[in-house]
């Protein structure tokens, strides 16, 4: 997978993919109430998106299923602290997410949600043709693998033993 052509989204293009990807849901005249971060590449998008569709109330839900570059969990995992969406009800909610690779992640969260909201729909930077869900809102179709800006470079500190700093 490293030797193949990938989408490259940097910061500069991520703010133009936010507000075009704001303005489909804002001219399909979707007014949610909430907007559902799949954390963590959810969190960029949906706070761009709040602030271009007006909406203040954020959630945010974990779900654990890519662990490296094509290498996934056989299942996405929701992790605490979970979303109540019996507080929810009567609520309409669009979920938000980076990319919707498989849709695996995309369809946990949107069935979590489906029986306790009034509404839900899906907007997301980058779809792929394998995506089990076919988001409402896309800014782009690609099959190719995608680095964001957040994720481009390793990180700095390692994650399984609480803190070590990285040589940068």
């Amino acid at each position: 997978m490293n030797d193949q052509p990938r989408e490259v989204l940097d910061w500069s293009n991520y703010g133009i993919a936010c507000r075009a990807l704001a303005t489909l849901v804002a001219d399909d005249g979707y007014r949610p109430d909430i907007i559902l971060a799949i954390a963590r590449g959810g969190l960029f998008v949906a706070g761009s998106l709040g602030y271009a569709l007006s909406v203040k109330n954020l959630y945010v839900m974990n779900v654990e299923y890519y662990i490296g570059v094509d290498e996934r969990l056989d299942v996405p995992v929701m992790l605490p602290p979970y979303v109540d969406v019996v507080d929810l009800r009567d609520t309409k909610v669009l979920i938000a997410d980076d990319v919707a690779d498989t849709g695996h992640t995309l369809a946990l969260v949107r069935n979590h949600c489906l029986s306790e909201v009034a509404e839900v729909r899906t907007a997301v930077l980058y779809e792929k043709p394998r995506s089990v869900v076919d988001c409402e809102y896309v800014w782009k179709y690609t099959d190719r693998w995608i680095n964001f800006p957040w994720s481009t470079q390793p990180p700095l500190v390692e994650p399984s033993d609480g803190g070590t700093v990285l040589d940068a």
